[in-house]
């Protein structure tokens, strides 16, 4: 079996070299990545000649592409690398090099064949980046910027790919919390669903032959389900038809600003949309002012990334007021959307010159109450869900079952 030679390095940039036996480049490269390591360079040693590595031969690392879009967690990988590459030393073109032969992305090692084409012709990183707004957003290509003006490009990178990790942790604890309610929700309509159709109208079939004035449950319970498999199509239809046309309102901007009126005055759950906006945004606040970008960039950029109309609109009219001379706090105080709380220790962040952490204890604060939401919301759902589903079930079976006690009475 022939063997690798290899230079690599870790998530610290510590380099680490060694030899491989495989059948092939991309085995020693699938076992480098599974040790969380990131391959810069790889030669066969039977190629060579002779023990050892030829210096400067760039790797080759032939990884089968598995999906075309771009992915969260591909552009913390690539961001998270990028910064291990570069605070190792390695020029920014040779690291786009390795870093493209290691994406599992499609667009984006497409993105990242542009980004050395364009560094190339002359432009810097963040004006390449920007030329891909599809795969880099405004926030990438301000937080590269700062990290080039400032030469701590690497520091900016790990700072970076330290959010979108957080992010990417974040997202993943929401969306886990929720993937049982939701399964909860489809199993019980199912089953409710398959009752309806297929069990009571068996019973109905059976029912005709009695020849008895059936109970008004039982009756209730019959119509029901006639009218569902009557319309059941005709109601997908129209649940499909409607799902298209919301989506399409609510990509309109008056749409948009509607349905977030809408979610935020919701009892309970306003509350808690309310907090993941706030969550965002002191979340790229803290990155951004931490990294060196002026308050009103970093709001110009948060402002098109918080992912919220209504927000979006709040920080402009912050940002005019920061123009007149104004602290943050005060506007945001103003607006009437942010808790006093973080009003509070905004003031505080300014006058000891520690905005950045400030920020960063609010996000960790709301994360924790997101996290508080989510547990108490799914312990209280299942127990409310299955009480619903039983009773649901328990109607039916009753009204089901009514006949044919009535029946046996009557026998007796």
């Amino acid at each position: 079996m022939p063997r690798f030679f290899y230079i690599a390095r870790n998530n610290l940039g510590k380099k680490s070299t060694g030899y491989e036996e495989a059948n092939s480049e991309e085995e020693v490269i699938s076992r480098l990545q599974a040790r969380n390591l990131i391959v810069v360079d790889i030669a066969s040693e039977a190629k060579e000649g002779s023990p050892g590595f030829k210096q400067g031969i760039l790797a080759k690392v032939k990884i089968k592409r598995r999906h075309f879009g771009v992915k969260f967690e591909d552009l913390v990988l690539f961001s998270r690398q990028l910064a291990t590459l570069l605070g190792a030393g390695i020029t920014i073109l040779k690291a786009l090099e390795v870093i493209s032969q290691q994406v599992a992305s499609h667009k984006l090692f497409s993105a990242i064949k542009s980004l050395q084409k364009h560094m190339e012709a002359g432009l810097s990183l963040h004006e390449a980046m920007a030329r891909h707004p599809a795969v880099f957003s405004e926030l990438w290509v301000n937080l590269i910027e700062s990290g080039e003006a400032s030469g701590n490009l690497a520091i900016i990178l790990d700072r970076l790919a330290s959010y979108l990790e957080r992010n990417a942790a974040f997202r993943r604890k929401v969306i886990s919390a929720l993937i049982y309610p939701a399964l909860l929700i489809l199993v019980a309509l199912g089953a409710l669903l398959f009752m309806t159709i297929k069990i009571i109208p068996t019973f109905a079939e059976l029912f005709q032959g009695f020849n008895v004035q059936l109970p008004l449950l039982t009756r209730v319970i019959i119509q029901f389900s006639m009218l569902i498999r009557k319309f059941f199509l005709i109601g997908i239809a129209l649940t499909v038809a409607a799902g298209y046309f919301f989506k399409r309102y609510i990509s309109t901007k008056e749409g948009q600003r509607a349905w977030e009126s809408f979610k935020f005055k919701l009892p309970t759950f306003g509350e808690f949309f309310r907090v993941l906006v706030v969550e965002r945004f002191s979340s790229q606040m803290a990155t951004l002012v931490e990294s060196g970008v002026p308050i009103l960039f970093s709001l110009e950029i948060t402002e098109h990334s918080v992912g919220s109309i209504l927000v979006s609109d709040i920080i402009r009219s912050i940002k005019e007021d920061i123009r007149q001379g104004k602290p943050l706090s005060q506007p945001m105080d103003k607006c009437g959307f942010f808790d006093p709380m973080v009003v509070q220790m905004v003031t505080v962040g300014e006058e000891i010159g520690e905005l950045s952490q400030m920020f960063k204890r609010i996000n960790s604060y709301y994360q924790d109450y997101v996290d508080t939401f989510l547990n108490r919301f799914t312990s209280m759902f299942e127990p409310i869900a299955l009480i619903f589903v039983g009773l649901a079930i328990g109607i039916l079976v009753v009204g089901m079952f009514l006949p044919i006690f009535q029946i046996a009475q009557i026998g007796g």
